[in-house]
């Protein structure tokens, strides 16, 4: 077994705070990653707080992983050691129903194995995630990070990075496209540079008017006050596609009424209670409202590769471990520009 430092959540009240546990020794098929940095995920802190319910404790929160790999087992062929690895969302699933087959793992039949807050493929060990100082996965879903990248940013693209990527890629986002990003935050940043890079004109819908600026530095066109009526009416029916990165509760009718025909609602935002939706919005314009969850290794990996060519990474501020209880609170008061990134080195 593999001793390993981590912060854990020991019940859904008190701070994260240190916990020594062992991995698994590395199999036939692992890859044994000496964690560098790991992101802090919005969903980390539901999930630590079991705002979503069903949380295991003591919980090991992190799915943003970035490091380098230390050993690998003898049947591994797509990884060395040193080799620049990442580790996402999900550490395994069935392989085998028809969602696995068409590397769309995220939708998994039988449901993913999250990488924290769930029972591995054995049914008996508790997987547990990236705010500790190493892990072990099964090659086929670890991922090739280049290491001309700034590592530290690169670590939200695992979640935040896939999680804004697959839905505009699903959408067709081209040059020419209208698209409007709701929210500036962990993900809605991303989905603003990604948008930019495909080539369609970016528009970002905030409620806080302090936010213009750094959409415009991001590379958007155009920010719009969604508290400010007259300004929305403007763009009554004008969106192509409007990817709305909002977790807290908000009415998703009045972003349907920005669409115009054929126009896409791409919900990637959580929010705690159910969403509000005039019928009359969605058949207007023959709107859809479309879900959106991760993506599956194989896209994930274009992901990585298509932010190596181009450059894009996450904006980020470095922490170390015994920080994150503070940076929780600072991430409920939206105080990040734009998501927190945990050193590894201070756990050691």
């Amino acid at each position: 077994m593999i001793a390993t430092k981590s912060y854990a959540a020991y019940n859904a009240t008190t701070p994260l705070k240190p916990y020594n546990f062992e991995r698994r020794n590395v199999g036939e098929y692992d890859v044994h990653i000496e964690i560098l940095y790991c992101g802090v995920c919005h969903s980390d802190l539901h999930q630590a707080r079991n705002e979503w319910g069903e949380s295991m404790y003591p919980m090991v929160p992190g799915h943003e992983i970035v490091g380098k790999v230390v050993s690998v087992g003898n049947k591994v062929t797509m990884f060395k050691a040193n080799d620049i690895a990442g580790v996402g969302v999900m550490i395994d699933s069935c392989r085998t129903c028809k969602n696995c087959k068409k590397s769309l793992e995220q939708y998994c039949v039988e449901g993913i194995t999250g990488t924290y807050n769930g029972y591995e493929r054995d049914g008996k060990t508790i997987a547990q995630g990236g705010y500790s100082t190493n892990i072990v996965v099964d090659e086929k879903y670890v991922l090739k990070i280049s290491p001309t990248l700034n590592l530290k940013a690169v670590a939200p693209l695992l979640c935040a990075g896939i999680t804004t990527y697959s839905p505009l890629k699903y959408a067709g986002v081209k040059a020419g496209m209208k698209v409007g990003v709701v929210g500036l935050g962990g993900l809605g940043h991303m989905g603003v540079k990604f948008a930019v890079s495909f080539g369609a004109e970016v528009t970002v819908l905030s409620t806080s008017a302090n936010k213009e600026a750094d959409a415009i530095q991001l590379g958007a066109t155009k920010f719009v006050l969604t508290t400010d009526k007259a300004a929305m009416k403007k763009y009554d029916s004008y969106f192509d596609i409007i990817l709305d990165a909002v977790s807290a509760n908000h009415d998703f009718t009045k972003y349907l009424n920005l669409l115009d025909l054929d126009g896409k609602l791409l919900v990637v935002g959580l929010p705690s209670e159910e969403p509000k939706i005039k019928p009359f919005s969605l058949i207007k314009n023959r709107r859809s409202v479309i879900g959106s969850m991760i993506g599956g290794i194989k896209e994930t990996q274009e992901m990585l590769d298509y932010c190596t060519e181009k450059n894009i990474v996450s904006d980020v501020e470095l922490i170390n471990m015994q920080n994150i209880n503070e940076a929780y609170e600072r991430m409920l008061k939206g105080d990040v520009k734009y998501r927190f990134v945990i050193d590894i080195a201070s756990l050691h």
